[in-house]
């Protein structure tokens, strides 16, 4: 069968022991036949003389062998080097080939990058959805996102000053698209939030914020009303999640009806995947007169 691969470095060349020069009383240079990876890898005899390694001479760059002082012009070959180790082939990894290994582990720092005007990432490839962590150079941040492709899908990034932002962790914040006028009495009125300001990872939609991921939620919401009624034995500004409803409640004792009043409610709710969340306003006897501004606001972001 024939040999496979790349030759084995002098696998079928015989090599010498011992190579021969001569000395002119001026050249302290001289160039091995076989690169050593160390003074001691060699004998060195100067005009009969064992020289010492590192005193006598020294070797660099695996074949250059350098004497302190320049040997002798003798007649001849007065100069022998016997090859005690040699050098026969090393391995470098090419800089244009991936590297693969099962496991490793370092000691030392890890350097990823040349400084050159180019991203850099590692990538961790998964069986259904691949990551990534690395520095988007056209941003001066490092990035950690979805993906095999450097700042397509950002999760977290970390600037140049430190600052950390979170492109789709949820946050909303939604408004009245127009009054909601005479809100009826002795029932939960759902209050219509037709205008985003902002609806980050769009999980806000019909009213309604829709919890994409199991965690905490931090939820705000000011009602603005106008033409408040004195005779209702109360006003009740509820968070409804699927989970619990978070209840605010006023007793009016107003001498006369207000033009306009502000209330205002918040909780750090728990809230499952899928779980929902939408505001509503209840109103106990009086005169359906009150009004919801389009002043108000309804927002929420996950804490953790």
């Amino acid at each position: 069968m024939p040999y496979l691969g790349n030759p084995a470095v002098d696998r079928f060349t015989a090599t010498k022991a011992a190579s021969v020069y001569s000395g002119n009383g001026s050249t302290t240079a001289f160039t091995l036949e076989h690169s050593v990876g160390s003074d001691e890898d060699i004998l060195v005899s100067v005009d009969g003389v064992i020289q010492e390694p590192s005193v006598a001479y020294a070797v660099s760059s695996g074949t250059t062998l350098t004497f302190t002082a320049a040997p002798s012009s003798n007649s001849g070959n007065n100069i022998f080097v016997y090859y005690l180790f040699r050098t026969i082939g090393t391995v470098a990894h090419s800089a244009a080939q991936n590297l693969s290994a099962g496991t490793g582990s370092f000691t030392g720092d890890v350097t990823i990058g040349d400084a050159s005007a180019a991203d850099k990432k590692i990538l961790f490839d998964g069986n259904a959805q691949d990551y990534h962590i690395g520095l988007d150079d056209s941003t001066d941040s490092l990035t950690i996102g979805k993906g095999s492709t450097l700042g397509t899908t950002t999760s977290m990034a970390i600037d140049a000053n430190g600052i950390i932002t979170k492109p789709l962790q949820p946050a909303f914040n939604v408004f009245p698209a127009s009054d909601q006028s005479n809100i009826a009495i002795n029932t939960a009125v759902t209050v219509v939030f037709g205008t985003e300001a902002f609806d980050q990872n769009s999980d806000f939609a019909s009213n309604t914020f829709t919890a994409p991921v199991t965690g905490k939620y931090q939820l705000n919401v000011h009602l603005q009303l106008n033409a408040l009624d004195t005779a209702p034995s109360l006003y009740q500004l509820q968070i409804i999640t699927s989970n619990k409803s978070y209840n605010l409640t006023l007793a009016p004792k107003f001498a006369s009806d207000p033009a306009y009043y502000g209330i205002t409610n918040s909780v750090l709710a728990d809230m499952d995947a899928s779980d929902t969340v939408l505001i509503k306003i209840y109103q106990a006897d009086g005169t359906a007169q009150t009004d919801i501004v389009a002043d108000s606001n309804f927002n929420g972001y996950l804490v953790a």
